[in-house]
């Protein structure tokens, strides 16, 4: 079930139950037939796993390759919807730290877009996150789902130009998934076309093409610096839930930063490390003129100075 499904039986079943408030007790017989239907909806729902239903995504386009909401070119359709599946396949597997800079991408088939529905509203298609398996729903926390929402915020930060809140998302995706998302992009430019996104609750819309040049010069890779930095001092503290540290330098400049998923049980930084003299390399990223966002990539490194 998708989420507009759950949706509209949940709406249904509040409308039932608004009638049945005003609906005297003399007419009894048309109680009896809503009260039945009231429950039977509410039988239906109580059966439903929440954790499984799926949201679909929707993505519309506009401009050459779309005649308003009658059509949309079929080249440029499976162009544009195939660079989309390889960016959300790529950020999934960057999520899960297993997407290199060459060979093939890691759980591709589990992570690929399924297309469900046309979406009007201009022209363009409904998708979900496939099953896992032949009959069974796909609990909706996957990296699929989560890679989603992360390509919503990319588009939407870059659209403001927010170079900081750019840099927190890139930080935690795979150069190779940027490029995925500028090839999704570029496909767009070349065809002189944009785009509207929504997931959940999220939506992105371009305005026109311009913002699409505007978003691939963003991400450029020349635009993105990815560095190594090593540094003296203490940690203060570390909150694994998060997966966040703060470590004080020895000339006293605090560095907030996130932990690697590679770290399996962060709780050993607070074990081992906590407040005693050590030597970290962290890495850095910015994108634009941003600040630095750091992270702890593995522990390995860390030495204690004496």
């Amino acid at each position: 079930m998708n989420n507009q499904q759950y949706q509209d039986l949940a709406s249904e079943i509040t409308q039932i139950e608004d009638i049945l408030k005003d609906l005297p007790q003399e007419r009894w017989l048309e109680r009896i037939s809503f009260e039945n239907r009231l429950k039977s909806l509410k039988e239906e729902l109580s059966k439903i796993d929440k954790s499984a239903i799926r949201h679909k995504a929707v993505i519309t386009f506009r401009g050459s390759p779309v005649f308003g909401t009658h059509g949309i070119l079929v080249d440029f359709a499976s162009k544009a919807s195939g660079a989309l599946n390889d960016a959300v396949t790529s950020i999934a597997a960057s999520l899960s730290e297993n997407l290199r800079y060459k060979g093939p991408i890691p759980n591709r088939d589990k992570n690929k877009l399924l297309i469900t529905n046309i979406a009007k509203g201009s022209f363009g298609f409904e998708l979900e996150v496939p099953n896992s398996g032949e009959n069974s729903l796909l609990p909706e926390e996957t990296n699929a789902s989560i890679a989603l929402e992360k390509m919503i915020e990319l588009f939407n930060n870059s659209i403001a130009d927010n170079e900081e809140e750019l840099s927190e998302i890139v930080q935690e995706i795979h150069p190779r998934a940027v490029k995925k998302v500028v090839d999704f992009l570029e496909t767009l430019k070349t065809n002189n076309a944009w785009f509207a996104f929504e997931y959940k609750n999220k939506k992105a819309k371009y305005p026109n093409i311009e913002y699409i040049e505007k978003t691939i010069s963003i991400l450029d890779e020349k635009n993105i610096q990815e560095n190594e930095e090593t540094f003296l001092g203490e940690f203060q503290g570390v909150l694994p839930q998060s997966r966040t540290f703060e470590f004080k330098t020895n000339d006293n400049k605090l560095i907030k930063g996130k932990i690697s998923s590679d770290i399996k049980d962060p709780k050993v930084l607070n074990e081992e490390y906590l407040l005693i003299p050590v030597k970290i390399t962290l890495k850095t990223t910015q994108v634009g003129q941003s600040s630095p966002k750091y992270m702890l990539m593995d522990i390995e490194n860390i030495r204690i100075e004496n």
